[in-house]
């Protein structure tokens, strides 16, 4: 059923090119539903086992697949919002048919790196889901897309190319028989070598975290993308840094994680902070977007690489489910373009023409800056309160994000939704049709994981203690 779930995706993607207009809408939903339908139910039967076989034997290439603890909660987070954007996409974007098939490729490339155990197989993977973001923003983007596709894509490959170094330098080093994970780890890499291979590998998942310096690509590619806001959900569920440190970084690079801790968790605490400053600056709801994103995304590095328990169980909460609150909000977005014709944050007084939008995406708000009874709180909560127990200065650091979190959605949404409509503005309309379950149906995700965290804590608290027992982390 794993198999399934990976490629039905990319085999629907595939099928809607051989589809008529006019059934394309509904193929493309039938196929989301399906995967996110098999999901629950591989949660429902305990996770996937370890499935492998030889795949490149002659290199030491397995496909080996599992989905269980944090990769599970990952996918499933990914399949529902990979739904939500199908669903919007169906409505708002005009002869949505390559869009459609662009976010059904990428699905099934983020659900293969959550589902993959060998690092060869988690690299194609990751390279995969490149290739239709790159190309929804070059088919669908604004004017000055190409400045931000190539700066995307350089960041991107530049990373990959480390990473990919890394890969081959882990097995070499240290004599795995295989790429496999669980081979890797039996034979691990010693002394500065395993340095120096981390410093490669976390290249790659700093870009997509992304962490500060290497962040620049992501607001142009926010700004630039498709008006609706379906391109940025999928490009959001593609902030998998946070995850490829966790499932591989930290088993291979033990000694190096610990040796670098004060300084990566210094680094996540300045983005944290330093994103959440820029953010309240900006007058773009799209880059005040991918900055909020890049400030949660500190949080997340933060808790990572504190190894506490409490930290890292935090990071991975809120790995999984500000991808469902910030594509939500991106959507709420693009609705807000849609009737106004702008992304400006002070067009002013869409609340009172459109009371439901404006409410809706003011609760989806409080999830993103961390209220208590929605889901980001439990997520940047544990974050502090574990790492404090390990660095409490440069937690009081990135702690401080959170008070300029609420300064910069609050100013904004106040400027967008409240105030006095300009004189000959257009009438706005409220949500309707789908619209109401686009963005209903994350926010009630949000609200149920903010207040029964268990279902999701279940599945993550093992895993996280399974490679933290192995790190001999605190």
């Amino acid at each position: 059923m794993i198999h399934l779930m990976i490629f039905l995706p990319l085999l629907g993607s595939l099928l809607l090119l051989a589809t008529p207009k006019r059934w394309r809408e509904e193929v493309a939903g039938f196929v989301a539903a399906l995967t996110l339908g098999l999901g629950l139910l591989i949660w429902r039967g305990g996770g996937a086992e370890l499935f492998s076989v030889n795949w490149v034997p002659a290199l030491g290439v397995t496909y080996s697949v599992a989905l269980d603890g944090v990769s599970l909660t990952l996918a499933l987070v990914t399949a529902f919002m990979s739904f939500i954007a199908v669903l919007y996409a169906a409505r708002r974007v005009e002869n949505p048919g390559t869009m459609l098939s662009l976010v059904l490729a990428m699905e099934t490339g983020l659900l293969g790196i959550f589902a993959a155990r060998d690092l060869v197989l988690f690299y194609v993977f990751f390279e995969d889901a490149l290739l239709p973001a790159l190309l929804m923003l070059a088919i669908y983007g604004k004017p000055n897309r190409m400045r931000a596709l190539v700066k995307f894509a350089a960041y991107t490959l530049f990373g990959s190319l480390l990473m990919l170094l890394s890969i081959i330098g882990v097995k070499y080093y240290g004599g795995s028989p295989t790429f496999a994970l669980a081979d890797l780890v039996q034979y691990p890499v010693r002394g500065a070598s395993q340095t120096w291979l981390y410093l490669g590998f976390l290249a790659a998942m700093a870009v997509k975290l992304p962490l500060w310096p290497l962040h620049a690509w992501l607001p142009d590619f926010h700004e630039q993308n498709h008006d609706s806001g379906v391109p940025d959900v999928m490009g959001t569920l593609y902030k998998v840094g946070g995850y490829g440190l966790f499932q591989f970084a930290l088993p291979l690079f033990p000694d190096a994680s610990l040796e670098l801790r004060p300084i990566l968790m210094g680094l996540a605490a300045f983005t944290a902070l330093y994103a959440a400053w820029i953010a309240f600056r900006q007058t773009d709801w799209k880059r005040l977007l991918a900055y909020a994103g890049l400030s949660h995304m500190g949080f997340v590095a933060l808790g990572v690489f504190s190894l506490n328990e409490t930290a890292t169980i935090g990071a991975m909460y809120l790995l999984a489910f500000q991808n469902v609150y910030t594509g939500a909000l991106f959507l709420a977005v693009g609705m807000l373009q849609e009737r106004v014709g702008s992304v400006h944050t002070r067009v002013g007084g869409v609340m009172t023409q459109a009371g439901a939008l404006g409410g809706m995406t003011l609760a989806l708000w409080f999830a993103s800056i961390a209220v208590p009874g929605l889901a980001g709180f439990v997520g940047e909560f544990s974050v502090l309160l574990g790492a404090y127990q390990v660095q409490p200065w440069l937690t009081f650091v990135a702690g401080l994000s959170t008070i300029a979190a609420a300064a910069y959605a609050l100013t904004a949404f106040q400027t967008t939704f409240w105030q006095g409509r300009p004189l000959g503005g257009v009438r706005v309309a409220d949500l309707r049709h789908t619209e109401w379950l686009v963005l209903g149906l994350p926010l009630a995700v949000a609200l149920f994981f903010g207040v029964y965290s268990a279902p999701a804590l279940n599945l993550i608290q093992p895993a996280v203690r399974g490679v933290l027992a192995a790190l001999g982390g605190s």
